[in-house]
C-alpha cells in the first residue's frame, strides 16, 4: 500500500491538495502514466527460437538498459513482442521516466507489422506520442535502437538458418 501511494504521489496522481507532488502531474502526459501503471507485454521468448529477435541496448553502468524481443511468423509479420523490464523496484523520482514506459509503448506499436514497417518507427514519433520534453529524447532513442537491434538479431538468425551471410 505504501509503495502504491508513494508511486502515485511521485507521478502526481495524489490529491490536488497534497504538496509538493500536485505540480508533478502536469509534467507527464496521460500516455506516460498509462504505460507506467499498466505496462504491456511483459515477459520473454526463447532466445534460441529462429523467429525471435532480441534487442538489448543502452548503458548498464547508468541503468539505461532496454530489452525488447520480437517474434515473427513464417510470412515475416510480427505476431508478438515482449519487454523484459517491468516496473522498477524502486520509486522513480518525479522528473525521471522509467524505461519500461518506452518499451511498453514499443511493444504495442510493432504488433502486426512487417520487418520493413517495424523499422519505420522513429524516436520522434515515440517522443511526440508521449509529449516528451527535449531533455528526455534519449529515452525514445533507446526504444528505437531496441527495435532496430531486435530486428537485426531476427534477420541474422534467419540468414543463419538459411545458410546465408548477413549484411552489416
Amino acid at each position: 500500500m505504501l509503495r502504491q501511494t508513494t508511486k502515485r504521489a511521485f507521478l502526481g496522481l495524489a490529491s490536488r491538495n497534497s504538496t509538493p507532488f500536485s505540480v508533478v502531474s502536469r509534467l507527464y502526459h496521460p500516455n506516460v502514466i498509462d504505460h507506467y501503471d499498466n505496462p504491456r507485454n511483459v515477459g520473454s521468448f526463447d532466445k534460441s527460437d529462429p523467429n525471435v529477435g532480441t534487442g538489448l541496448v543502452g548503458a548498464p553502468q547508468c541503468g539505461d538498459v532496454m530489452k525488447l524481443q520480437v517474434k515473427f511468423d513464417g510470412s515475416g509479420l510480427l505476431v508478438k513482442s515482449l519487454m523484459l523490464n517491468s516496473k522498477p523496484l524502486v520509486v522513480v523520482p518525479p522528473l525521471q521516466l522509467p524505461r519500461s514506459v518506452f518499451t511498453s509503448l514499443s511493444t504495442e506499436w510493432v504488433k502486426g507489422k512487417s520487418v520493413e514497417e517495424v523499422l519505420t518507427i522513429k524516436n520522434s514519433k515515440i517522443a511526440k506520442h508521449l509529449s516528451l520534453p527535449p531533455v528526455k529524447l534519449h529515452c525514445s532513442m533507446l526504444a528505437e535502437d531496441a527495435i532496430k537491434a531486435a530486428v537485426k538479431n531476427y534477420k541474422e538468425k534467419q540468414a543463419e538458418a538459411n545458410g546465408e551471410t548477413v549484411e552489416a
